[in-house]
């Protein structure tokens, strides 16, 4: 299983360009992918720099007919021409996708600095392996009052698809939507965090629990231990990060830790101000 996460700066590359193809080629160019998990994606933005305001959740999924594209939409408001203007995430999945939720994440008012609503987009996809949710968000920026209570809602979020596992005897309908389908503890979680690995919210997201829910693991210590974390932000924009950094960060449930191959930030491409991040994991 190869997924890529990446926060593609709503397609637009360091040279200024926006180019939803551009993002794909490259993702292909990392390895024959199965899940893509793209934070930063926009509809109807004309004011992006770069863009026309074209839908950016149509465009890549075009590119890849084979895949079910899943929107995630955090913003969405009324544009000046009448039409929805709408900003999040999407996951592409080559697999089954058996459900999909969009969790909208805490935004307690923070006046100080701007901030927007921010989403998390879990898909439990038909593995080939079992069941497994993969989550994806982007949290906020400027705000880490709301950046913590947003990664205290993703371990909320993770503990009750945990119960939701372990209660399999209650009455249901079958074939209405009060039918029970799998949502299991095994877990991946995929973001543009906006805090380092150093950052006492890292060591809260892999934070044991008390009830027996299996813990996150961060994939790239699984695989390469305690080497430093590539720099996955202002490796190539200079501009707008004079520093480089790692932000980006995929996180394994420690019953699938095991099955981490590798993990890999693709370095070269300048395509986004991010750089993209490869999981393998072993059937």
């Amino acid at each position: 299983m190869n997924l890529i996460t990446w926060n593609i700066q709503s397609c637009r590359g360091c040279d200024g360009r926006v180019d939803a193809r551009r993002i794909v080629d490259v993702c292909r160019g990392m390895a024959d992918f199965d899940v893509l998990c793209f934070q930063e994606v926009a509809r109807n933005y004309p004011d992006l720099p770069g863009s026309s305001g074209e839908d950016q959740f149509a465009l890549l999924g075009s590119l890849l007919p084979e895949f079910s594209a899943h929107a995630g939409i955090a913003v969405d408001v009324l544009g000046a021409d009448g039409r929805r203007r709408q900003f999040g995430n999407l996951i592409l999945a080559r697999y089954p996708v058996i459900q999909v939720y969009a969790h909208l994440l805490p935004w307690p008012a923070d006046p100080a600095v701007p901030s927007m609503q921010r989403v998390a987009l879990e898909a439990v996809l038909a593995a080939p392996a079992g069941p497994v949710r993969v989550t994806t968000t982007h949290l906020e920026y400027y705000s880490e009052v709301q950046r913590r209570q947003q990664v205290n809602r993703l371990r909320e979020l993770h503990a009750e698809a945990a119960e939701h596992r372990k209660d399999r005897n209650h009455s249901q309908k079958e074939g209405g939507p009060f039918q029970t389908m799998p949502r299991p503890a095994s877990a991946i979680l995929t973001a543009d965090f906006n805090f380092r690995a150093d950052d006492p919210l890292h060591a809260r997201i892999v934070a044991p629990y008390s009830d027996g829910t299996p813990a996150y693991r961060d994939a790239w210590q699984v695989r390469h231990g305690e080497r430093a974390h590539d720099h996955t932000l202002g490796v190539h924009d200079h501009v707008q990060w004079p520093e480089a950094f790692a932000c980006d960060f995929i996180f394994v449930t420690e019953d699938i830790a095991g099955r981490v191959e590798d993990v890999a930030v693709n370095l070269d491409t300048d395509a986004s101000d991010h750089q993209p991040v490869l999981l393998r994991l072993k059937d």
